[in-house]
């Protein structure tokens, strides 16, 4: 009677099996379609725009002419310029005469040594104007150069902001300087997006590869791979910003688009999957009983992403464990239990 009694007081349990988790698991996250290279072109000469030659979504080359700018004033000075100049080089020619003539007269003993000097003397400073002239008309002739305006790479012009004869401010006062096209280059689109930092060690630029989906596609993914991250965990939003590059040869991706990044992250080998209702929510941890010869082990659990009826167990359990299915609450460590159902991994799935 007495070993009846024992046998009833021994509560039954039901079992199952930690399965192993996924070698990889999907994330879907927002992004932000970008060009590989994006920049203004600003003038770099004040003027009237004289006229342009692209419009939005021209296909320009790298030095390919975009606007011309008429610059009255500069062509004068560089004019100016050019007029002082040559004034010191006949300065120079009719020094370097005279310092020529003097040394040779010297040779002679015609002249003293101080008038040589003078010579000498008037050639090095007209010398010394020359050299500065031709600076000065160096730095005019590229002011002048500037009223050419150029792409500075291969790309597509993506906004015009002047027409002719608009007033051109290349920043020399304190007036705004004047923004005149954008250009972008599209051939390849970096998508940005902001990784959880629960997911930060899964991203390996270079290896990791990603599928984005844009609205405007529907049920088709474009490729990408992540190149590169910012090595730093925002402090504000937690998450590692990272980018994603992918070819547009067609240029078929428009940049500015909302897009939705699928990233493809391994999973540590070691991770497990179990049902929720196997989880104990106490004081200590978070918890699981195991049992293990006919006992109960209370084990503390190391969880990690949470797929609503499975949550992921990164530390705490091994292969072959029997976790307890809906533990009651005077489940305790050491208890002696007896199994009555066990489910194996993928059981019901």
């Amino acid at each position: 009677m007495r070993t009846v009694t024992a046998q009833m007081a021994v509560p039954s349990v039901s079992v199952v099996q930690p399965k192993p988790a996924a070698q990889a698991q999907e994330i879907i996250l927002p992004g932000n379609m970008q060009p590989f290279i994006s920049s203004p072109v600003y003038a770099r000469t004040d003027g009237y725009l004289k006229k342009w030659y692209f419009d939005i979504g021209a296909h320009v080359k790298a030095g390919q002419l975009l606007a011309t700018i008429q610059s009255p004033e500069i062509d004068e000075q560089l004019s100016q310029a050019q007029s002082t100049l040559a004034t010191a080089q006949a300065n120079l020619n009719l020094a370097e005469i005279t310092k020529t003539r003097y040394e040779a007269m010297f040779q002679k003993h015609a002249v003293a040594q101080q008038d040589r000097d003078n010579a000498a003397g008037t050639y090095s400073a007209n010398k010394a104007a020359v050299d500065a002239d031709m600076a000065n008309v160096r730095h005019f002739e590229a002011l002048v150069s500037f009223e050419k305006v150029y792409a500075p790479f291969d790309g597509v012009i993506t906004a015009r902001n002047t027409d002719i004869g608009d007033l051109i401010n290349a920043g020399s006062s304190s007036t705004a300087k004047t923004d005149l096209f954008h250009i972008a280059q599209t051939g390849t689109v970096r998508a940005y997006v902001n990784v959880p930092e629960e997911y930060s060690r899964g991203i390996h630029p270079g290896a990791t590869e990603a599928d984005i989906l844009l609205a405007e596609f529907p049920g088709q993914k474009f490729p990408g791979k992540v190149v590169r991250t910012a090595e730093s965990i925002n402090g504000t939003t937690r998450t590692l910003l990272t980018e994603i590059d992918l070819p547009n040869p067609g240029n078929i991706l428009l940049t500015g688009s909302y897009a939705e990044v699928h990233l493809h992250i391994p999973s540590p080998s070691s991770t497990f999957l179990i049902p929720v209702s196997t989880l104990i929510f106490r004081s200590e941890r978070l918890q699981a009983g195991v049992v293990r010869n006919g006992k109960v082990e209370l084990t503390d659990l190391t969880p990690g992403h949470d797929f609503g009826s499975e949550i992921e167990v990164v530390a705490g359990l091994k292969p072959g464990d029997q976790v307890v299915m809906n533990p009651p609450d005077s489940l305790v460590s050491g208890q002696q239990v007896n199994i009555v159902q066990a489910s194996l991994p993928g059981d019901g799935k």
